[in-house]
């Protein structure tokens, strides 16, 4: 045997005399990239829950776990999360149709594979925003309108439901009349239906496409940058007064219009700044919507009023002026006349008009539209009943039985110009008078 042994050992050495080699190669490790797939650890069933909603936000179609010691039985808590998550978790109730999952056992472990249908994209599912302030929120609305983005998805803990999402939509539509040009008609779905945490998916329809609604934003923007320009006054009330001039100067009021319009907010440009300050033509709204956009531009407080005139949907203006708030109804200055609804109390505007009170603040200012322009009305008396008692002889300085009533809506309004269109008598008068001084120019 050892004879054997030895006659092998003398047969291998002369291999390698003869020529042939051994080749030697380094052990190398495998990288990361050639190990095998990492598979996520799961235990229990909150485990489980989190591991497939991560999946979820990943977008990703299937999704594979390991266990080595689960607790419960894991076919029963797969169809239970897929319920919960489906149902009553927002992301998953937003964005996914179905998911299903099959299981496969050894002896000392067990995998775990899950699968995952979606109804929304990954794209959409990245763009939900996350709100956690009503501010934050208005803010998130008012980039959408003006925008004309199609939708809007946001996912919050706020106690808000779909009226309250219609009433800040509206809200700033209102507040932004030169940044939204038209308040869109939108859809509210909620996921889920219930529950503290939800996502609220927002669609939007104008009436033109976004480019076009942009391209209106754009003209509206410049209409209001040359309106502003043309104001002038020497105060605060002067100025307001200017705008209004110009406003009404070139806007003409749509009646059938404003017979038709049964709502607020119309989808009919009449009912926009637009339509007043670059089309020319409005209804109530759209004076009203003009007019602070204009007041808005030069810093004056300015909000819209939404209420009835004539039993017929309407809006106007409210203003703040020295410390008061009036009336201004542009519209019906352009119909009736200046003087018929410029500056108005809360008193003045009853019976025409009606709105809710609650929601508004109170109007109580004492300047006039004729104050504004420089006029004394003890003195235009004076005038006047020296011409009655030229006319009807009697006891010097006595007043006629029926004054006139500068209030009334069926007397002539002076001509209007840039401050209402005094006459020169007027100016002469202006002149001549004293006037308070009413405050300090708005801020250009």
């Amino acid at each position: 045997m050892a004879i054997l042994a030895f006659m092998v050992l003398l047969s291998g050495c002369a291999a390698l005399l003869e020529g042939d080699t051994l080749s030697y190669s380094p052990h190398v490790s495998a990288s990361k990239d050639d190990s095998p797939e990492e598979l996520i650890e799961v235990s229990n069933y909150e485990e489980l829950v989190v591991e497939m909603l991560e999946i979820i936000m990943q977008h990703a179609d299937l999704g594979k776990m390991h266990s080595n010691s689960y607790d419960g039985d894991i076919d029963a808590d797969i169809r239970r999360a897929r319920d919960e998550i489906i149902h009553n978790h927002p992301v998953g109730a937003y964005a996914v149709a179905e998911i299903t999952g099959q299981t496969q056992r050894y002896v000392s472990y067990l995998d775990i594979e899950i699968s995952f249908d979606y109804k929304r994209t990954k794209m959409q599912v990245d763009s939900i925003v996350n709100v956690s302030t009503l501010r934050y929120l208005r803010t998130e609305l008012l980039g959408a309108m003006s925008d004309y983005r199609d939708d809007m998805v946001f996912r919050t803990s706020l106690d808000i439901s779909e009226t309250d999402i219609a009433a800040l939509i509206r809200e700033e539509y209102y507040q932004n009349p030169r940044s939204i040009v038209m308040l869109p008609i939108t859809a509210v779905e909620i996921f889920p239906e219930s529950g503290e945490d939800r996502i609220f998916e927002l669609s939007f329809s104008y009436l033109d496409r976004a480019n076009i609604m942009q391209r209106y934003g754009t003209s509206l923007s410049v209409h209001v940058r040359r309106n502003t320009l043309a104001a002038i006054g020497e105060t605060d009330a002067e100025i307001l007064l200017s705008l209004l001039n110009n406003l009404v100067s070139f806007v003409s009021y749509d009646d059938g219009a404003a017979q038709a319009i049964g709502e607020y907010g119309a989808q009919n440009l009449t009912a926009t700044a637009y339509g007043a300050l670059v089309n020319g033509n409005a209804v109530g709204e759209g004076f009203a919507m003009a007019y602070k956009a204009l007041c808005d531009e030069l810093g004056f407080d300015c909000r819209v009023v939404l209420g009835y005139h004539n039993g017929i949907v309407h809006a106007w203006n409210i203003v703040s002026l020295y410390g008061d708030y009036y009336h201004i109804d542009v519209s019906m200055c352009a119909v009736d006349g200046v003087e018929t609804a410029f500056l108005r109390s809360d008193a003045s505007m009853m019976g025409q008009y009606s709105w809710n009170t609650g929601n508004t603040v109170r109007c109580e200012g004492s300047l006039t539209y004729r104050e504004v322009l420089g006029i004394d009305d003890e003195d235009e008396d004076a005038d006047d009943m020296e011409g009655d008692s030229e006319e009807n002889p009697g006891q010097p300085g006595e007043r006629p039985d029926n004054p006139p009533d500068i209030n009334d809506g069926d007397a002539t309004p002076p001509p209007e110009g840039d401050f209402g269109g005094e006459s020169e008598d007027e100016e002469d008068t202006e002149n001549e008078e004293d006037t308070e001084d009413t405050g300090d120019t708005a801020g250009l």
